[in-house]
């Protein structure tokens, strides 16, 4: 893990603990600065002193280092022995390529680091480059580096804002802060202090973060907090402090290469020393056990592995998923656990309108005008949707705060169209949203004299301004509170966003008294939002659930509204099953690593929680993935074991932390990718099964040989032919396997298991056997016979292998029910293999250099009958797995 640079020390005098909670003139006051700003001296003095507010350039590796990395591993290392060995006994063939295939690995591991490092760079490039400040009086533009500490900021809609703000003054100011917390909806700012000294980032209203945006209105700011001391710079210390995790892949094989190494050490040992006591030529039997050392290392494994990757990944693109690390392809066939953002991810993200009801009722759907005349209650709800509304621009490219962008659709879709009905209620004046009233009022022109007013606002705001209320039919009724409340608490329990609307109807506007504008209102209906969940994303879900994998919500969004979406796609149950940021601050390790695996959704959430929430997880064994858009959520994508980033809402921070990016920011696309990672490392453990079990043969008929009176059977020549082309290509062709049928039925792979798990090992032993068993049966009954035995020995154990590579292709299915044209690029390999392999024997040039002779037919046929018995043996093993499995 690397260890992240110190935070930066500053001056005890600018340090203000919890800015949030202190009035706005006592942070003006001990920070020694006022409304005007800093006079340039001051400020160039405590920019010296405290310095630039940026974030520190990491330190990188260089290139020399990430390469030197890439031949550290031990299978890679024993793979470059290979070469050295096969080399020395003048197999250029086999050396080249060892070489390339340890070269094009080096090559990938390098690219996909250098691109890892540019995590840090892309936090960086968050911030705004410019910021409007106001010293000694005066307004200019400056770097916003040039920021510290004291500083005055003015901010304005499309800005972002450039350092953490202890805000002074406000006018509607609203702050999207998606990026930085995970809440959907752009949060109200204002200039009141928050008492809370441990209030979560989402809960400081009186506060702007850096690399944040404003959305809405204008403000002003006292500068609190510069580079690494700010909110921002607080989770790039957390990211530089993340780690890697290496994958269950690169553990399983550099564990499968260590052994692999030892054993074929000694293996040439074994081999030589019984070569010597039985009189062979010391020299042949060196030669013999140096090649059955290098037979025994599937030098294609790193290739097979490379390419098994190389082709899912470009297979998951099609369905909407880019890989930037290989191996996390594979990793996903072992997660437990998918920690996943809510909004953008698992919702829309964008806030849609899913109840409405008039002052009176509650109904499924707003009425269209396009239908004709609708009753005059339904025409003023209408009307208030769509002018008491901001937003601007049209369907396509609509601009403005999400929940008028709302109002702006639904009154749209059912006729209410803001142009058209402008020109019939012109709008003549406006009492902006604040959120000390949390109202907003329209004042409309009526034809024919007066004016009507449309409030819109939080629901209980309304109530408590509102006399009666309009039905229908567009008759007043007495305003029955309790119903009313009982609506709005029974929509906000689901998790909905609940906002009401009012009118009322003047002869004359009056002057200066807004508040006139917004009493004695009728109310005219009601309106619940929500931004809901992704179509597809509860089949992902629970198809998650069905492969043993836990979905686990994750969000910086209110509880109530977390747990309504978790209830909907299936995460969650019940309210145990979730926990708050603050809850989950005030427990400490032991208890948190009691309930972890438990919980089902978190709300309200800092980005220092999320990352302690992968922790604990991978603490309690589980392999964990997290899915997330913003920059909070780069910390947890980086330590997790695999991290995926939405690549629509995403940020360039979260993109380069995460090891896949979803292009359609849609959760089940998860879906795709975990069924490839298993199929990936089925298609790995096939080959380790196919190539281990074809190298055990041969062992097995190189030290049987011996003790039953037979002289050595093979050649080192005709050991690195079988090893390079019988396990090279049949071997790269099973990386093209389909997946098998049950692979989204069963569990995850247990994080530590063995890559010989599930009767891998007693195959590779009881095959090898058979295989050696067959060659030796050739041997013997040849050398009786008078037959060419060692060209017949070399082309059953070509032909078994040829056998059992078809026959692996499944561990279930029989090769007859899968069909030799379902892996076509296996057909071709096996074909190509055995072509090869008859021009050993009967091509006239080739005979002398791999000491063959031609075969008879009758020789031919028998070395084919022999070899066909390991086929017929493996498919006779899997009709036992399925009766056992059809019986349990």
């Amino acid at each position: 893990m690397s260890t992240p640079a110190p935070l930066p020390v500053v001056p005890e005098r600018f340090q203000l603990e919890a800015p949030h909670t202190l009035a706005a003139e006592d942070v003006l006051s001990r920070l020694g600065t006022s409304a005007d700003g800093l006079d340039e001296t001051e400020a160039t003095s405590r920019l010296a002193e405290i310095g630039p507010n940026a974030l520190p350039v990491a330190e990188t590796r260089s290139i020399p280092a990430m390469i030197l990395d890439q031949f550290k591993d031990f299978l890679i290392l024993l793979l470059l022995g290979a070469a050295v060995i096969s080399g020395l006994l003048g197999e250029v063939a086999d050396t080249i390529a060892i070489l390339v295939i340890v070269t094009l690995n080096a090559i990938i591991g390098v690219v996909q680091e250098y691109r890892a490092e540019r995590a840090m760079e892309a936090l960086r490039e968050m911030a705004g480059e410019t910021a409007t400040v106001r010293r000694a009086g005066r307004v200019t533009e400056i770097a916003a580096t040039g920021l510290t500490v004291g500083d005055i900021v003015l901010l304005e809609a499309g800005r972002v804002v450039p350092a953490d703000l202890r805000l002074i003054d406000s006018a509607g100011l609203r702050a999207a802060e998606a990026a930085l917390t995970g809440e959907s909806l752009p949060v109200e700012k204002s200039t009141d202090a928050v008492d809370d000294p441990a209030a979560p980032v989402g809960d400081r209203s009186g506060m702007a973060h850096k690399g944040t945006q404003i959305v809405f209105g204008r403000g002003v700011g006292v500068v609190t907090g510069v580079g690494l001391a700010t909110e921002l710079g607080r989770i790039a210390h957390l990211l530089g402090s993340a780690g890697d995790v290496k994958t269950p892949l690169q553990k399983r094989l550099a564990q499968f290469g260590k052994g692999l190494g030892f054993a074929a050490i000694g293996l040439c040992t074994v081999v030589f020393l019984v070569g010597l006591i039985r009189g062979e030529d010391p020299l042949v039997m060196f030669l013999t056990a140096v090649s059955l050392a290098v037979a025994a290392v599937p030098e294609a494994l790193p290739a097979v592995a490379t390419i098994s990757l190389a082709f899912g990944a470009r297979r998951l693109v099609k369905n909407h998923t880019l890989v930037r690390k290989l191996p996390a392809v594979e990793t996903l066939g072992s997660v437990t656990f998918i920690c996943t953002d809510k909004t953008g991810t698992l919702t829309l993200n964008e806030m849609t309108v899913e109840h409405v009801a008039t002052g009176t009722a509650h109904i499924d759907e707003l009425p269209s005008l396009s239908v004709g005349a609708q009753p005059e209650g339904w025409s003023w709800f209408g009307r208030a949707l769509a002018l008491s509304n901001d937003v601007e621009g049209d369907e396509n490219a609509l601009v403005g705060d999400p929940t008028e962008i709302a109002f702006w659709r639904i009154a749209a879709q059912h006729g209410y169209v803001r142009s058209a009905l402008e020109s019939e209620l012109p709008r003549a004046a406006e009492v902006p949203f604040d959120s000390d009233r949390k109202l907003m009022t329209t004042a409309h022109t009526v034809q024919g004299g007066g004016y009507v007013t449309f409030t819109k606002g939080a629901a209980e705001a309304v109530m408590e301004r509102a006399v009666d209320a309009l039905g229908p039919d567009g008759k007043k009724h007495p305003l029955d509170k309790a119903a009313a409340e009982g609506l709005v608490e029974g929509w906000s329990a689901q998790g909905f966003r609940v906002l009401a609307f009012g009118m009322r109807q003047l002869d004359t506007l009056p002057e200066g008294d807004y508040d006139a504008l917004e009493r004695d209102l009728t109310i005219i209906g009601y309106v619940a939002l929500v931004d809901p969940p992704r179509q597809e994303a509860s089949a992902a879900v629970a198809e998650c659930i069905g492969a043993g994998i836990v979905p686990v919500m994750i969000t910086g969004d209110h509880p109530a509204t977390a747990l309504a979406i978790a209830k909907r796609l299936g995460i969650a149950h019940s309210v145990d099953q979730m926990m708050t940021g603050a809850e989950l601050e005030a427990l400490d390790l032991e208890s948190f690593e009691r309930r972890v695996e438990d919980v089902r959704v978190y709300a309200r959430v800092a980005p220092e929680q999320k990352l302690k929430i992968v922790r604990a997880l991978q603490d309690k064994g589980e392999y964990v993935a997290m899915t997330g858009d913003g920059v909070n959520d780069a910390p947890a994508l980086a330590r997790a074991d695999i991290g995926v980033a939405m690549g629509i809402t995403g940020t360039d921070v979260a993109k380069e932390a995460a090891d896949m990016v979803l292009l359609d920011d849609n959760f089940s696309s998860i879906v795709a990718s975990v069924r490839e990672g298993r199929r990936i490392f089925d298609n790995i453990r096939k080959f380790i099964k196919y190539t281990m079990t074809s190298n055990s043969g041969e062992i097995w008929t190189i030290l049987l040989a011996p003790l039953v009176g037979l002289p050595v059977p093979l050649l080192p020549i005709h050991i690195l032919w079988i090893n390079l082309v019988t396990d090279g290509l049949p071997g790269l062709a099973l990386a093209s396997e389909p997946h098998e049928k049950n692979i989204m039925k069963r569990p995850p792979r247990a994080p530590k298991e063995s890559i010989f798990a599930d009767g891998l090992g007693v195959h590779l032993v009881w095959v090898g056997l058979l295989m050696g068993g067959a060659s030796l049966f050739t041997q013997a009954w040849a050398l009786e016979t008078g037959l060419h035995w060692q060209t017949m020995v070399f082309t059953v154990l070509c032909f078994s292998q040829m056998g059992h590579v078809l026959a692996v292709r499944s561990d279930r299915q029989s090769l007859f029910s899968q069909g030799l044209r379902s892996n076509m690029p296996m057909l071709g390999a096996v074909g190509l293999t055995v072509v090869l392999q008859l021009a050993t024997i009967y091509v006239p040039f080739l005979q002398p250099i791999f000491k063959t002779e031609a075969l008879a037919p009758a020789e031919l046929a028998a070395a084919l009958a022999i070899s066909s018995v390991v086929f017929f043996a493996v498919e006779a093993e899997k009709w036992r797995k399925r009766r056992v499995e059809a019986a349990a």
